[in-house]
């Protein structure tokens, strides 16, 4: 009789956790993955990047199943190359939220991902992109980011370190959108209430799977959610310590092969 394995569901975020440097996955992680499926457990990609910034990434690696992108506003069917749930942030409240942080803290400079699966990132005058290799088209004033819908907003300041920008602007927006640090130089306002945890509980309960039954992976501030919801959450060494402070366990890092260091313990691997 072949057992039950541990988990049903191994959720891994990307940057910083399954991606080693240059956006690859080591021979190791996918080795590792691959057994996972064959006992009979399920992969779930969870990253903040949208699905146009992603497809083509999970196309490389051969990843077929349901992705969450945007920070949970998506839900991505890699197989079928579609969109099977999607939320967007209303404009008015992101251009409202972006000015209440700019009352606080000074002038910002932001960008935004747009909707749908030939939405682009658009970046406004003064913003740098902290992942430079992701396509991304500049624009002349901030108004045209609102052009057409968007799903989240990224924020840089000129001079304050991203955990304080985050602890200010959450503050003042408090009730208008999420706000998430999901890397460094990558602080985000999303729709209210809309985390990897709420994309995940969706892709978990389209593929039947419990929160009990899921290990999450992860290496940002972004990422707590989903370990709050999940049964077992593990950190990577490389982690933000607001990451650590709630992880189950801490494995080696990213460019160390990490998940698969804790993958091949925790389902029994020799």
């Amino acid at each position: 009789m072949v057992s039950a394995p541990p988990f049903a569901l191994v959720a891994t975020d990307l940057d910083g956790t399954l991606l080693s440097p240059g956006d690859t996955v080591s021979a190791r992680s996918r080795a590792a993955l691959a057994r996972v499926s064959a006992a009979g457990a399920q992969h779930i990609v969870v990253t903040g990047r949208p699905a146009p910034q992603v497809r083509h990434l999970l196309m490389e690696i051969d990843y077929r199943g349901l992705a969450v992108c945007g920070q949970g506003a998506q839900v991505f069917d890699a197989g079928a190359g579609r969109l099977v749930s999607a939320l967007t942030l209303d404009r008015e409240i992101a251009e409202t939220a972006l000015g209440k942080i700019e009352a606080e803290v000074g002038e910002v400079f932001a960008a935004v991902n747009q909707d749908g699966m030939d939405g682009l990132m658009l970046m406004e005058p003064g913003y740098e992109p902290s992942h430079p290799t992701l396509p991304a088209v500049r624009v002349g004033l901030r108004a045209a980011l609102w052009d057409r819908p968007i799903n989240k907003v990224l924020v840089r300041h000129p001079s304050l370190g991203d955990d304080e920008l985050v602890a200010v602007a959450r503050t003042v927006t408090d009730g208008l959108v999420t706000m998430t640090m999901a890397g460094p130089g990558t602080v985000e306002l999303q729709p209210l209430g809309v985390t990897k945890a709420t994309g995940l509980a969706l892709a978990a309960e389209m593929s039947g799977i419990a929160a009990a039954a899921t290990v999450t992976f992860g290496d940002m501030p972004n990422d707590v959610p989903m370990f709050r919801w999940s049964g077992y959450g593990v950190a990577m060494a490389n982690a933000h310590e607001e990451l650590k402070a709630v992880a189950d366990e801490i494995t080696s890092s990213n460019e160390e092969d990490g998940v698969a260091v804790a993958l091949e313990r925790l389902f029994g691997f020799g």
